[in-house]
């Protein structure tokens, strides 16, 4: 088997979770329903994709509106989160 099918089926072969387990402590983009997007270092989450952000930023339309120290999310409004 070639090094690229391997490195398919291992990609294949990860979860959502194991996705979220790696970036854990890393900056993240996560947006919302509403459309409001935050950037930040995820510093937590659970299993109904409650969300602990600390060095966040909060951006309304594209524009940078807040800064903030620490942030919360509860997971029924995440829409998606992505490696910054």
């Amino acid at each position: 088997m070639s090094e690229q099918n391997q490195q398919q089926q291992s990609v294949s072969k990860r979860s959502p979770t194991d996705f979220l387990n790696l970036i854990l402590g890393q900056r993240v983009f996560v947006r919302l329903n509403s459309g409001i997007d935050y950037k930040g270092v995820l510093a937590c989450l659970d299993g109904y994709m409650n969300i602990a952000m600390e060095q966040t930023e909060e951006y309304v339309e594209g524009e940078l509106r807040n800064r903030y120290g620490d942030v919360f999310i509860r997971g029924n409004n995440v829409l998606y989160i992505s490696t910054a």
